[in-house]
């Protein structure tokens, strides 16, 4: 098992029962104790665990909870760049697309430069400048108005007004959480239902969520897990979420990312 992968595991038990002990997790996992004590302190350096005497617990945020968008970027960088590389390969050129905001799908706007005659819809502040500084001079971009958030996201009345009256291709979401049950998820209210009409808009729907969101329950609903045609995770989700994403959505795509370790 890759390290990620047993770092996905290792946080799923946490989250599940509030605490993991180090001599549990030799056994489970069939490493050493120096292995487990590495992958604990990898995650409780993103914040994910709260390393204590034999073990961790587990560090869930409120459901309200939403950092900022710099405080977002550094997270995963290599997971979002294997995402948003899968990603930019589903997209056709002189197809009309919708992007969510999101540090996730702002990578994928990144990627998306050598794909001409595109005509992007997005509530991103963030997301338009990138498409903004395109080399393709066929491109569209239209962004939503709207009050913004502390993600960068334009959000409220306004664009989802705008929204609802748009007939998308395919709509690219990032999302704060994903679970069996809740969904892909939100902390903002109001952005929530932004997303949706984004969602609306749009025939077909790919969620980018890297698997570090897996079991993360946000206040507020976008989509049910089976509402997305295809998601597309890394390489750290865990066996039992891949199940769960393989029953329920349409499709899930695995980016494989580099210098995986022990």
């Amino acid at each position: 098992m890759l390290a990620r992968q047993r770092q996905a595991v290792i946080l799923e038990e946490a989250r599940r029962t509030g605490a993991v002990r180090v001599s549990d997790l030799v056994g489970r996992l069939g490493v050493s104790d120096m292995t487990v004590r590495r992958d604990l302190d990898v995650l409780a350096s993103r914040g994910l665990v709260e390393k204590v005497y034999g073990g961790a617990t587990s560090v869930v945020g409120k459901s309200t909870d939403e950092p900022g968008f710099e405080a977002k970027s550094v997270r995963q960088r290599a997971q979002k760049e294997a995402i948003a590389e899968i990603a930019a390969g589903l997209v056709k050129p002189g197809t009309a697309i919708g992007i969510s905001a999101g540090t996730t799908t702002w990578t994928l706007a990144r990627a998306l430069d050598s794909v001409p005659g595109l005509t992007i819809v997005t509530n991103s502040i963030q997301v338009a400048d990138v498409l903004r500084g395109s080399s393709q001079p066929d491109r569209t971009v239209v962004l939503t108005g709207g009050v913004r958030t502390p993600s960068d996201a334009l959000v409220g009345p306004v664009a989802v007004n705008s929204l609802r009256s748009l007939h998308l291709d395919v709509v690219f979401l990032g999302v704060h959480g994903m679970a069996d049950g809740p969904g892909f998820t939100t902390p903002n209210l109001t952005e929530s239902e932004t997303d949706r009409a984004l969602v609306e808009a749009g025939r077909r729907l790919v969620v980018l969520a890297d698997h570090t969101k897996w079991e993360i329950v946000g206040i507020s609903t976008i989509a049910d897990l089976d509402e997305a045609d295809v998601v597309v995770s890394d390489d750290g989700l865990s066996e039992r979420a891949i199940e769960i994403l393989r029953e329920k959505a349409g499709e899930l795509i695995i980016a494989n990312v580099p210098g995986d370790d022990e």
